[in-house]
């Protein structure tokens, strides 16, 4: 899977992308990363790319031009690259919410994805009607930029893609069975007077299941309970 980000800031992505699971997935070739700078495409003498909005108001929006051109550089480059479908993808406050069944069905999709990162206040609205872009939100609350938002996406998709992660570790994830995850617990096995639960030193591994299932059910119960009404098991 291929994912090309459009940004103001390229160098917000330089340690993403060379960290940990994003870094060894990289690595792998499961996916690639590309990060362009919209401002390489500006042919404003003071390599601007943001201007006041036409009728008044507060802030700045990212303009047209150098934006459409940043798309159409990143759409020829897919297509060089990949046979695969591609979708554009406006990091924005008014888009559908990224939840995990969004996360699945973006890494279950094959396609390629290019993210667009705006920032000030937003983009030109022509630029979304023209490309047909999809908008997503992470989330009711506001951020300087959509950099954050666009690393959030990545990294909640390519943990899901095949081969990212070590066989079984979605398996009993938050989410994924619409339960949060059982609590955890390592070395030592008192801490300031509070013991590890005796059945998790126990090894009978049949009613550690039993237990942790318990568990799970529980700590949604108190933390989020929207999620039991999405799972018919219990």
């Amino acid at each position: 899977m291929k994912f090309i980000v459009l940004t103001l800031f390229p160098n917000m992505f330089e340690t993403f992308v060379s960290t940990s699971i994003i870094k060894r997935t990289i690595e792998k070739e499961i996916c690639t990363i590309d990060v362009i700078d919209i401002r390489n495409f500006t042919q404003d003498k003071h390599n601007r790319v943001d201007f006041p909005p036409f009728g008044g108001g507060n802030g700045m929006i990212i303009s047209c031009e150098p934006l459409a051109k940043a798309i159409d550089f990143s759409i020829e480059k897919l297509k060089k690259n990949s046979d695969n479908e591609f979708d554009i993808i406006y990091l924005s406050p008014r888009g559908k919410v990224l939840e995990y069944k969004l996360c699945k069905e973006i890494a279950d999709s094959s396609k390629n994805y290019i993210l667009i990162c705006g920032h000030y206040e937003g983009i030109d609205e022509r630029i979304i009607e023209e490309y047909n872009i999809k908008e997503i939100s992470i989330g009711d609350y506001v951020l300087t930029g959509g950099e954050l938002a666009s690393q959030v996406l990545l990294d909640s998709v390519i943990r899901l893609l095949p081969g990212a992660l070590t066989d079984g570790s979605l398996d009993e994830e938050s989410h994924t069975n619409c339960l949060l995850e059982y609590p955890q617990y390592t070395k030592p096995v008192i801490f300031r007077g509070r013991e590890v639960p005796d059945i998790l030193l126990s090894g009978h591994h049949k009613k550690i299941a039993e237990y942790r299932q318990k568990e799970s059910i529980r700590i949604t119960k108190k933390y989020r309970p929207d999620f039991l009404e999405n799972n018919h098991k219990i």
